[in-house]
């Protein structure tokens, strides 16, 4: 062990002392239940001439401490801010001062007393009592450094939060964000709801679930990848207008921008089609950026991106074409596509892959790195979209979008396909795409195809990806920074 972690074991022994200390004497800070707080920090400094003169009561954390002999003052943290403290031994007593100078940075306080201004201008707290309401038995980050490591700061997102006061301005935006697209969906007359995260066909994506057992049913069971299958059944039963806001899982890889665990939104409304939902797509986003920001335009990592609408539209086939100069539905068999995509575009063709397969992966591959602007990108290839509506005029495209900006995927809509008889066939045409290795191919639910048959009108679907347009509308460069506790791997027991 060397000198920094003794000397960082002896500092922790000496507040453990402090703590029995303070127990000896019948002042242990755990018997604590309840504080009276009349006043926060933000509120003392925002009406200091109301208040000035006046008794408060106010609770925080410790911050700093400053001074020696019969006064001291002390910068307190509490939920909206840091305020200055001034404690005086002939003002709270010899015995409280004594016990004041041995707490240390990040012990809970609570205090009343008057509120002035120092000879500095510093708004403060002149202390008449100060009780400790928590010892802290562990160490803050050192003041001017702070709490730097990235992996620490995930870990230990409640020092995080203590330290970095921009961390919990991200996670308030974070909350109105989510309220605004609430408020938003809630004034347009759309119902709230809840539906199952354990299920036993985890369907609505291309995502590979994560599995589980239920004991007593012995039962084999998955964590829900999406919710759309059962809000479509809610428009079956007969509510024109559905959404619910959660957490998903997917069993995949972590990056950036993907956490196994996530929050997305799903809305469907009956007698709507794929154009009313881009409408409604650009108008929550500008909504809760206007609600956020206070305007349309973001900076995203030093690039502006402006969310007003209406948004630029445009089908995949077209950006394809216009990026490889190749019209893949023009070949005659998809043979003929294959060996083209692979010789002209170097891309990695499956064997079992069809036109609609390559148009896909030459977007994904070749245009999605250019779309930094709000870009609908519409009329994928049915191939890829199992539960979307034919496009009348060509069966080889669906009535779907995908939203991006900043080359991420933030929304994906259509208009929904309600033909049991294709959905079934689309159904098994997955199963042969599983049983041919794709392990995220969409499963077969039987369920659905029969509420398909009881009848679902003409409806319209959305999902976005909330924790996506929350990095883009607080600038967060990764999708770490705006989960209070991401999915991180174990430190190994030392």
């Amino acid at each position: 062990m060397n000198n920094g972690e003794n000397n960082l074991n002896e500092l922790l022994l000496i507040r453990r002392e402090k703590l029995e200390n303070l127990r000896s004497i019948g002042r242990d800070p755990f018997l604590v239940e309840k504080y009276h707080i009349t006043n926060h920090s933000a509120e003392i400094k925002a009406n200091f001439e109301e208040l000035e003169g006046k008794e408060v009561s106010i609770a925080g954390r410790i911050m700093t401490k400053r001074g020696h002999g019969k006064a001291s003052f002390a910068d307190i943290q509490d939920g909206e801010g840091r305020i200055q403290i001034f404690a005086k031994v002939d003002i709270v007593g010899e015995e409280d001062y004594e016990l004041f100078s041995t707490y240390d940075i990040g012990d809970i306080i609570g205090v009343k007393g008057e509120v002035f201004k120092t000879k500095m201008g510093e708004i403060s707290v002149k202390a008449t009592e100060i009780l400790l309401l928590t010892k802290s038995l562990q160490i803050l980050p050192e003041k001017f450094h702070g709490l730097k490591d990235q992996d620490l700061r995930y870990r230990q997102r409640y020092v995080d939060l203590i330290m970095n006061p921009e961390v919990k301005e991200t996670f308030l935006k974070r909350n109105k964000i989510i309220k605004g697209i609430r408020r938003f969906l809630d004034d347009r007359g759309y119902i709230e709801v809840e539906t199952p995260i354990l299920t036993t066909v985890a369907g609505g994506a291309a995502a590979k679930p994560f599995l589980t057992h239920h004991n007593t049913l012995d039962l084999d069971m998955q964590l829900r990848i999406a919710n759309e299958l059962y809000l479509k059944r809610l428009i079956v039963g007969g509510f024109d207008k559905v959404y619910e806001m959660g957490k998903m899982f997917r069993n995949e890889g972590i990056s950036i921008k993907h956490n196994p665990e996530y929050t997305s939104i799903e809305l469907y409304a009956a007698y709507e089609d794929y154009e009313y939902m881009m409408e409604l797509t650009e108008n929550i986003v500008a909504y809760c950026a206007e609600e956020v920001n206070g305007t349309t335009k973001v900076n995203f990592q030093g690039v502006e991106i402006d969310f007003k609408p209406p948004w630029r539209r445009v089908s995949m086939h077209d950006l394809v074409e216009e990026k490889t100069g190749i019209d893949f539905y023009a070949f005659e068999s998809d043979e003929e596509a294959r060996k083209v995509a692979k010789e002209r575009l170097n891309l990695e063709i499956d064997k079992n892959m069809t036109k609609g397969h390559i148009v896909n992966l030459a977007f994904e591959e070749l245009c999605e790195k250019d779309l930094i602007q709000p870009t609908f990108v519409l009329h994928h290839p049915v191939e890829v979209s199992p539960l979307a509506k034919r496009n009348p005029d060509n069966p080889h495209i669906t009535n779907r979008f995908e939203a991006f900006a900043n080359t991420w995927e933030i929304a994906n809509a259509f208009s929904e396909l309600n033909d049991p008889i294709d959905q079934k066939e689309r159904f098994e045409e997955q199963l042969r795409q599983r049983e041919l290795g794709d392990e995220e191919a969409h499963p077969m639910d039987e369920d659905f195809i029969n509420a398909l048959e009881v009848g679902l009108p003409p409806t319209g679907g959305l999902g976005i990806g909330v924790d996506r347009l929350i990095m883009l509308l607080t600038n967060s460069a990764s999708i770490r920074d705006i989960i209070f506790f991401p999915t991180m791997k174990p430190l190994e027991n030392k």
